[in-house]
Order: C-alpha cells, then structure tokens, then sequence
C-alpha cells in the first residue's frame, strides 16, 4: 500500500468520526471524499463499516458508564434498564427488516453522488422545518420513551437507508416530532447506531470475506483509529451545542453542501 492510500484512509476515517454523529450523513459524506480522492483500495463496503466501527467505540468509550449501569440493570430487573433496552430494540427492528429485505438494491443502486446530494438537500429542508415548529418537548430521557414512540422514531430511522439522508438525521427528526427534547435525541441516535453499524458490519464482512486479506489491515487500522479519535472530540461538543442552539444549522449545512455537489456533479457529467 502506498503513502497516498494511507492518507486518503487517515482522511476518510477523520470524515466518518466528525460526521457520523452529526445530522449530516457520514455515509454521505464518505461517498463524495472518496469519490473526489478516487480511494480504491479496499473491496466492498468494508473500508466504510470498519470506520463506523471506530466511531461506535467512542461512544461506547463516552458513554461506558451509562452502557454498563443499562447492562447490570437488566440482570437486577432495573425498570429503567429494562425500558432504555426496550426503547434500543424497538427503534432498530424497523431498519433491520427493511434493511436485511432492500440491502442488496441500496449498495447497487442508490449509492451515487447525486442520490446522496438531493438526499442532503432533502434532509436538510425537513430539519429546518421541524426546528421551525417548536413542537412540545415532552420526554427527556430514553428510559420515558413509550414502545410506540420508539418504533415511530426508528420507522424515521429506515430513512437513513438512502445514502446522504443520515441516520443521525433521520433518528433526531423522528424524536422531535414525537416530542422529545433535543439533548435526549441526540444521545438515544448514539444510542441506536450500535446495533445498527455492528449489525451492518457482519452483513459487509461477511458478504465480502472472500476479497479481504490481510493486506488490508493496516489500512483498515489506519481509517479505524482516525474515526475513533476523531469521533470521540466531536460527539461531546455536539450534545452541548444543540442543547443550546438546535440543529437548524446542520439543516442549512446540509442544504448548502447538497447543492454544491448536486451542480458540481450535473456540470461533470
């Protein structure tokens, strides 16, 4: 592997921990930067799921004490625990099922520039939208989630199967809809993207197990390390701030950059 590889891997994995928590698309994100650095060097969707992975063990370092309290909870019949664990699995069933029945036709098909800068745009416009209604913020943690509102914020969350819509995005728009304060619904979006990324990371393993050598690892470690850093810098900082000032300026992020991809690509082509 060359010097520029490791580079272009170093960058990749910094773009995936600054975005993946953020309402802006990580997968978006790593489809344009790889795209505009031509990174070629690992087959599949394996480069991509292994710096999601990076990403998850920050919030999994952050939020360790949390994790650990949840998992002791349910071996001494904690109600909290229980109800936190309830809300987790609830929101991510939606996503699995549709996932595991269109995964095949989203990789082949959706995963384009220009699917991903109208997606941004899309994205963008419905989160100004909902910051504008100032709906009611009735729920302020996971553990008063009700199962219906899980499952509705985690039918938002299949959204995020369409690259550049955001899972982030999608899971914090299905929140504040059903009234949940801003602060809870960044943290429950954390929350769900364990077993959302570990489960998409079997499925990209698995599926290309035959092309991975390894070759690859050191590229692999080099993008794993830069999202985990990266990642854990990020994450705190986001909770702060849109506690104080919303996500309305993610949304116009969103549709800014998503119009600057969309006429780049248009001009390309």
């Amino acid at each position: 592997m060359s010097e520029s590889t490791f580079l272009q891997a170093l960058i990749l994995g910094i773009v995936e921990g600054v975005t993946e928590f953020l309402p802006v698309s990580s997968t978006g994100h790593l489809v344009i930067a790889g795209d505009m650095l031509g990174f070629k060097a690992i087959p599949g969707e394996v480069f991509e799921t292994s710096v999601q992975v990076g990403a998850i063990l920050a919030i999994c370092t952050l939020y360790h004490e949390r994790i650990r309290t949840v998992l002791s909870g349910l071996f001494s019949r904690d109600a909290d625990a229980w109800r936190f664990s309830i809300a987790v699995i609830l929101a991510t069933l939606p996503m699995i099922v549709l996932g595991a029945f269109f995964y095949d036709f989203i990789v082949a098909v959706l995963f384009t520039p220009i699917v991903v800068a109208v997606a941004f745009i899309t994205g963008g416009a419905a989160i100004i939208i909902i910051e504008r209604l100032q709906i009611e913020e009735r729920v302020s943690s996971v553990e008063a989630l009700t199962p219906a509102t899980a499952l509705r914020i985690g039918a938002f969350q299949c959204l995020a199967l369409i690259p550049g819509m955001s899972r982030a995005g999608a899971t914090i728009i299905g929140a504040l809809i059903t009234g949940v304060e801003r602060k809870t619904a960044a943290e429950f979006s954390f929350f769900l993207a364990i077993p959302v990324i570990v489960g998409a990371t079997v499925l990209d393993v698995w599926g290309n197990r035959h092309v991975i050598d390894v070759g690859h690892l050191p590229v692999l470690a080099t993008g794993f390390v830069a999202a985990f850093i990266s990642a854990l810098l990020v994450v705190r900082w986001f909770v702060g701030f849109v506690s104080r000032h919303g996500f309305s300026v993610f949304g116009w992020y969103r549709i800014a950059f998503g119009a600057l991809l969309l006429a780049y690509y248009l001009t390309r082509a």
